[in-house]
């Protein structure tokens, strides 16, 4: 039987409402969610070419993202509910048919092993991935592995199939996240594989990034593309980040971090000064402390016709890419890199030929393929900060975003930025 609301309850009920409607304004344009997730719009920050910042010498892809690898789909679950939850869900899928009946040639690179990844030791043993790759929280891997698992089973084709190998990884968002929740689940993985699409990614505080930080200020998914020259066989390499990690944030050579004074191990090797950038960020106490260990995950999608062995070395230079932005790589940093080739002549099929014949590239024609994975490494992490915003919730621990004002004069004044490109995202 229903009873009326006293008015402490009414009191409560508005209280809550404000607070969501507080929270929805971490997010431009993002309404909280409940239990019912759904992508989220892109927020208004600018990514690296909006500043004007070219990272590298090779040409971007249209979008300058992921999925400009022709076929490459990504789709995101976004959970934002009360004070307590700030995470999702990312996947990635590497065409638009059945990954258990086409396979795609994969490998897996661990940087630093302290990360849960599931279905890693598989991918390296038979160099081929089958199933979506999926981004989470750290306790949630398990979960949405099982959720995965029902979709691949449910797929027309798959009614006989008896093992899957799933392909889960993560970052721990605990610091903004109730990470004891655990509370994704079927619908929110379902919702982000449904909603893949080959438009450009979504980035900063969206699907498995809702709850990162990243050298201190509030981390996320990032992306970024590069197309080689078409002497050099016109291939398209794509990236992906989910950043949670700690160093000395460095933008195109620009000591950033040093100069905000938010770095790793700042507060050992000097006191903090006061300057105009520094009391422009405050990043404050709360995300200093988050400015070294975490974890990273790194996608690497390939046009280009690669096997196991070359999808192995290509994935290694992701961590170069990564030093660049000034990352330690520390102890308790979880860093992985999945890189995978979508040319459809090498897809492996079950029950075909026992002879196959596949076309690769030489291992001389790698090269440029490295330095493009060098160059968007670093470019989707820093568009994963710049995308960022500020965000408030666990515990009350609130993380700001790496604040665009002093990083133009920094950049400015050390002749990084040029004229932003007309229609540059």
């Amino acid at each position: 039987m229903s009873r009326c609301p006293t008015k402490q309850q009414r009191r409560g009920a508005w209280a809550a409402a404000l607070l969501l409607l507080a929270i929805s304004a971490c997010l431009p344009g993002e309404a909280a969610l409940s239990n019912q997730a759904r992508n989220t719009p892109p927020g208004e920050r600018p990514r690296a070419r909006d500043l004007g910042l070219t990272i590298g010498v090779l040409p971007t892809g249209p979008r300058n993202s992921l999925t400009d690898v022709a076929g490459v789909r990504v789709g995101q679950t976004t959970l934002i509910r009360g004070n307590d939850l700030r995470t999702g869900v990312t996947a990635i899928l590497p065409h638009g048919g059945n990954l258990f009946q086409e396979k795609v040639p994969a490998a897996i690179h661990v940087g630093n092993g302290f990360g849960k990844l599931m279905g890693s030791t598989q991918v390296n043993e038979l160099g081929e991935i089958e199933t979506p790759i999926l981004l989470t929280s750290t306790l949630n891997v398990p979960r949405v592995a099982d959720a995965l698992l029902e979709w691949m089973l449910a797929l027309p084709g798959n009614e006989e199939v008896r093992s899957i190998n799933p392909v889960v990884g993560e970052t721990n968002d605990g610091y903004l996240h109730d990470i004891r929740q655990r509370p994704l689940g079927t619908a929110e993985v379902f919702a982000a594989l449904r909603g893949a699409n080959g438009e450009a990614v979504e980035e900063g505080c969206v699907g498995a990034g809702t709850g990162t930080v990243a050298f201190g200020f509030k981390g996320g998914i990032g992306s970024a593309s590069r197309v080689l020259p078409a002497s050099l066989g016109g291939y398209t390499v794509g990236l992906l980040v989910q950043s949670n990690f700690g160093g000395v944030l460095t933008i195109d050579g620009v000591r950033v971090g040093e100069a905000l004074d938010q770095y790793y191990l700042r507060e050992a090797v000097r006191p903090a000064p006061t300057t105009p950038e520094r009391s422009q960020a405050s990043p404050g106490p709360a995300s200093i402390q988050h400015s070294a260990d975490g974890s990273v995950m790194i996608i690497i999608a390939t046009d280009a016709p690669l096997d196991h062995h070359q999808l192995m070395r290509l994935a290694r230079r992701a961590m170069l890419g990564l030093g660049r932005t000034g990352a330690s790589a520390t102890h308790g940093s979880g860093d992985y890199v999945i890189a995978f080739s979508t040319a459809p002549e090498n897809r492996l099929r079950p029950g075909g030929p026992r002879l196959r014949s596949p076309r690769l590239l030489t291992q001389e024609g790698l090269s440029p393929l490295f330095q493009a994975v060098i160059e968007a490494t670093e470019e989707a992490v820093i568009n994963s900060l710049l995308r960022a915003t500020s965000m408030t919730g666990h515990l009350g621990h609130h993380v700001e975003a790496l604040p665009l004002d002093p990083l133009r004069r920094l950049l400015q004044a050390a002749g990084r930025l040029g004229q932003p490109p007309v229609n540059s995202r």
